[in-house]
């Protein structure tokens, strides 16, 4: 999965491409900065808060604070994401998944397969797709926004239509079609997550025009949206694996000693 690597790393270097939040920037002893609108000292963590959440940083990485006079520009009227390429997206069909009536939602168990399959199929990690979706439409399969855009995954109809989807309103064919296109902009920007996805929402030819994330808060507020809810699924995942390995280790450690009958070795008196 291309994925998973590109997205931890984007974590640590926001600051690399996304563009001013607030008034103020932490700049980073690597020579990034990180826009903010208030901080607080948690351990040895400053905790920078932006518009849409919180940002983590060792305190020891800030070389100091600045002001940031970088002023929020309304994104056009008429922008609509472009496929850098044609994709092959047609929706594959899954025994496994009854395709339900039109209209009728997708069950929360039929939603996470389509969406493992969609992204198994282009080589993406499914979490990462899930906060794609959760950040389009909050999984509401016939979401339509001010703009136009369809479905789970909010495909524009131009978009739609050179994905080879149909009925943008069938979650299958939808979010195969998204999937299949933010595989297609990963490759364009060679596994650049931040990149991506600010394509994915303003179009690549913005992203070309400001080389890296324009500067619009609405596709500010949605990169970091999505990169937030991909690492706290990770970060949790991670501290379930840690928690499952120490109780295994403490399990094995607390079980007594078997004889070869199998009862517990009687204990010698004091």
């Amino acid at each position: 999965m291309k994925i998973v690597h590109a997205i931890r790393i984007t974590l640590l270097l926001l600051a690399t491409q996304l563009p001013a939040f607030a008034s103020e920037v932490a700049v980073l002893r690597n020579g990034y900065s990180l826009p903010f609108e208030r901080k607080e000292q948690v351990g040895d963590l400053t905790r920078l808060y932006t518009r849409s959440g919180y940002i983590e940083v060792p305190t020891s990485e800030i070389a100091s604070f600045e002001h940031d006079d970088t002023p929020d520009v309304a994104p056009p009227v008429a922008a609509q994401p472009q496929v850098p390429q044609p994709v092959a997206a047609a929706a594959v069909a899954s025994p496994s998944i009854p395709t339900p009536a039109r209209g009728t939602p997708l069950s929360r168990d039929q939603l996470a397969q389509v969406i493992r399959e969609a992204s198994d199929r282009n080589r993406l990690d499914p979490d990462f797709v899930s906060s794609v979706i959760k950040a389009e439409s909050n999984f509401q399969s016939r979401a339509v926004s001010r703009k136009g855009a369809q479905g789970l995954m909010q495909l524009m109809p131009g978009t739609a239509a050179q994905l080879g989807v149909k009925d943008p309103f069938d979650p299958k064919a939808n979010v195969e079609a998204g999937t299949a296109h933010l595989s297609a902009l990963l490759d364009q920007y060679n596994n650049d997550a931040v990149k991506a996805l600010a394509a994915y929402n303003a179009g690549a030819h913005r992203v070309d025009q400001y080389h890296g994330v324009p500067p619009y808060r609405e596709t500010r507020s949605y990169v970091a949206s999505i990169v937030r809810d991909f690492n706290a699924k990770k970060r949790a995942q991670t501290k379930t694996q840690v928690a499952t390995g120490r109780a295994k280790n403490s399990s094995k450690k607390a079980a007594p000693a078997k004889t070869q009958a199998g009862t517990a070795k009687p204990q010698k008196p004091a």
